[in-house]
């Protein structure tokens, strides 16, 4: 039986953790929540799953919360904010941690969680994009695995357990390429947000389709590559698979290619992440006879700089990938409101880490502040009206 924390339980991720434990009631047993702002569904969570303690996002809803779940005769603890986060996530009777947090909101707690020994189910990309040098030393330390359950790294890491990390050559990301695949270059300046939202094969959330559209997303997925399969930057390759059927593939020294193919439900990944080393019966089954056309093409970098500069990053290590994913959740959130065009995103981006030093954080109290300045210069670059074009932010 592993006893579960969930952080970001009212999310996609967090509500498909909670549809595997109901599915193995054996196996699971639901001790937290942290649940952010949706205090409705974090309520029926709470009745559903009754957990010993449970997170919200603030202090006034955390009241609301006690109050409402008093008169139902309810037990369970509510406390709110960072400190309430990490308190689900290094709760006594944890021992695997689901983080699923979106943002760098969820990098503290599930930091302590590996500090305190537990393992952990990686959703994040925050930790290891912006801080996976401080968390891949501590999960060294604690001789505990990060086991990913985004499905490209998921993919990646039932590959590799056919052979050797010495054995292994190259690690190939699948990516959709996003709206824009086939879409001229010239035609980048004049991007509507409507455009860059219809995703031909995902329904995510704004950013992330956002992040989709620039190939952001994929350069994040390198990044966590990298860091959670101790590989240099040349092993780890993007090709992009607009099928989305194959999530990732793994090549070996003797030229033997392995892929990954599945269905298309995240529950799988979690499913996988969950019950390692061990593999257990599902019923998340994939139709073979549907595999009828693949198509592989390699990523276009001048049509794509996020990717590149995402490269650029992660090989200078520290500060700068820190300074990438706050740029770009910036850069992001100023496109979704108009006040950028399409290619103001990597303009931002680039600027940002033109201003941002080599500098390595020793702590993840570091990382925030590091984000914070980022934050900061990537608002007043969007401000100053200089994101217009990524030619000229780059000359």
């Amino acid at each position: 039986m592993k006893h579960l924390a969930i952080l970001g339980s009212t999310g996609s991720i967090g509500c498909s953790t909670l549809k595997i434990a109901e599915s193995y009631p054996d196996r699971f047993s639901v001790i937290t929540l942290a649940a952010g702002s949706n205090l409705e569904l974090a309520f029926e969570q709470t009745l559903r799953w009754r957990p010993k303690l449970l997170s919200v996002a603030r202090e006034d809803a955390a009241e609301e919360l006690r109050k409402r779940l008093r008169e139902v005769g309810s037990e369970t603890e509510v406390v709110w904010g960072p400190a309430g986060t990490v308190a689900v996530a290094t709760h006594t009777e944890v021992d695997f941690v689901v983080s699923a947090i979106v943002g760098v909101a969820g990098m503290e707690a599930t930091y302590e969680a590996l500090k305190a020994g537990k393992e952990i189910g990686l959703a994040n990309k925050e930790c290891l994009v912006a801080a996976g040098e401080l968390f891949i030393a501590e999960a060294q330390r604690q001789g505990k695995p990060l086991l990913p359950i985004d499905s490209e790294h998921n993919a990646v890491h039932q590959c590799l357990r056919a052979g050797r990390a010495d054995e292994v050559e190259r690690v190939w990301l699948t990516a959709s390429g996003g709206p824009f695949l086939h879409t001229p270059r010239e035609q980048f300046e004049n991007i509507t947000v409507a455009q860059a939202l219809n995703h031909p094969t995902w329904k995510m959330g704004r950013r992330i389709t956002i992040d989709s559209a620039t190939m952001m997303n994929k350069g994040f997925e390198v990044i966590e590559a990298i860091r959670l399969f101790n590989a240099p930057p040349s092993q780890v390759k993007v090709v992009v698979h607009p099928q989305s059927t194959v999530h990732s593939m793994v090549e070996f020294v003797d030229g033997s290619i392995l892929a990954q193919v599945s269905v298309t439900d995240m529950r799988l990944p979690i499913l996988y992440a969950m019950t390692w080393p061990e593999r257990i019966p599902s019923d998340l089954r994939f139709d073979v006879l549907s595999l009828k056309h693949l198509d592989f093409y390699p990523p276009d970098l001048d049509k794509f700089p996020c990717l590149r500069l995402a490269y650029e990053a992660v090989e200078a290590g520290g500060a700068q990938t820190v300074a990438l994913n706050a740029a770009d959740e910036v850069a992001v959130a100023a496109f979704l409101d108009g006040k950028i065009p399409f290619l103001g995103i990597p303009a931002t981006i680039q600027a940002v880490l033109k201003e941002t030093p080599t500098s390595k954080p020793e702590s993840i109290y570091e990382v925030l502040c590091l984000d914070a300045e980022a934050r900061d210069l990537a608002r007043r670059f969007v401000n100053s009206g200089a994101s217009g074009s990524f030619a000229a932010a780059t000359e």
